[in-house]
């Protein structure tokens, strides 16, 4: 089956095609990765690519406490640990670059200033990981934003090339960056939320510029051939509301991020995370303007995945929350050996149970 056997292209060299997608699970409080993390990640190798948690960009990239980072020296350090993990069992391993825009508290902002976003328009019904007001770590309402000045996007562009070039002092074999779930890059594309009158706003290419650019300065930084994105076509979370131009935007995407010839486009279908699912025949239809490495995520199964990659809709093929509860997710879906359900209660925060104690299937089997 092609799904468990090597994958090879121009831009990546994989022992299988699965990919075990990016999941936020906050066990930074100092926001430097470390051996904890590492044992994580090397416990999941079994996948062919690794793509980390979201990684700030900045100390105003948040939106979540307890998040790792990539704009420190320390925290490079912290995520050399990882990367030698992986690279040690034969993995390749992306990190998620990550800016939450709106969709973040005053708590989770250096000395409490308003997150920034594409406008002022607040994520009203959105939470976001912070403080609450009696100082209880809890899930806060998303503060309103304040608007990036031209200039500040600029600014935000070259946040993104600066966490990129230390995620490969920091070992790691690409970057993706975040464009996807409702977060700051995807704030630019929606005009429900951009409501910009300079070179950001108003048209699709306008607002399709803030991603091109920062994709542009990363491969400006590391090259094409280490630069990737994740996006969410026909997605809601975070208040994203669909839109007249939204087919055409991903379109226009689809060729330009073609032309850069980039490591991969990461779709995901929000359906399972309880939002919009991607519309019948999406997936074909962006094939034919992207000619990249495309990997889909978001509800997958053997048969489903098998399936989409014998039809070539796509490359890769995505697993995210399988694969906290079940480290050795690869074997047991080549063996359909059944899976472990994780402790929802356990995904954010607290330390190693529900992190890195979940057992391998042979020795739940035993």
């Amino acid at each position: 089956m092609p799904l468990f056997e090597p994958y090879h292209s121009k831009h990546l060299d994989l022992k299988n095609r699965i990919v075990m997608a990016p999941m936020t699970r906050a066990r930074n409080p100092n926001g430097i990765p470390n051996e904890m993390n590492a044992l994580y990640y090397k416990q999941r190798t079994n996948a062919g690519l690794i793509i980390t948690e979201g990684t700030a960009i900045s100390p105003t990239a948040a939106g979540v406490l307890h998040i790792p980072g990539l704009f420190t020296p320390e925290q490079v350090a912290g995520w050399k640990l990882v990367t030698r993990a992986a690279h040690e069992a034969g993995s390749k391993i992306f990190t998620q670059l990550w800016h939450v825009g709106r969709v973040s508290h005053t708590s989770n902002q250096p000395g409490g200033i308003a997150p920034v976003s594409a406008s002022n328009i607040p994520a009203a019904n959105s939470f976001a990981w912070g403080y609450d007001e009696n100082g209880k770590e809890n899930f806060v309402p998303c503060s309103i934003p304040r608007a990036l000045t031209t200039a500040e996007v600029k600014t935000v562009v070259q946040d993104f090339a600066n966490a990129a070039a230390n995620a490969i002092l920091a070992g790691f074999d690409g970057v993706e960056l975040h464009g996807a779930n409702g977060y700051l890059i995807e704030q630019f594309l929606n005009p429900a939320v951009n409501n910009r009158t300079d070179e950001y706003g108003g048209n699709i290419i306008n607002r399709s510029r803030f991603l091109l650019e920062a994709i542009d300065a990363v491969i400006g930084r590391i090259g094409a051939d280490k630069t990737a994105i994740r996006l969410t076509p026909y997605g809601g979370l975070h208040e994203m509301p669909h839109y007249e131009e939204l087919e055409a935007t991903y379109t226009y995407l689809a060729a330009e991020l073609g032309k850069r010839n980039i490591a991969y486009i990461h779709l995901m279908d929000q359906k399972s995370r309880g939002s919009y699912a991607l519309p019948e025949g999406f997936l074909a239809r962006f094939r034919k303007q992207y000619n990249g490495i495309l990997i889909l995520a978001g509800g997958l199964d053997k048969e489903k995945s098998i399936q989409y990659i014998d039809e070539d809709l796509i490359d890769l093929a995505g697993f995210g929350e399988p694969f906290i509860a079940n480290p050795d997710l690869t074997a047991r879906l080549k063996n359909d050996w059944p899976l472990t359900v994780p402790e929802r209660n356990l995904h954010y925060g607290g330390a190693a149970h529900g992190y890195t104690d979940y057992p391998v299937y042979e020795t739940i089997a035993q």
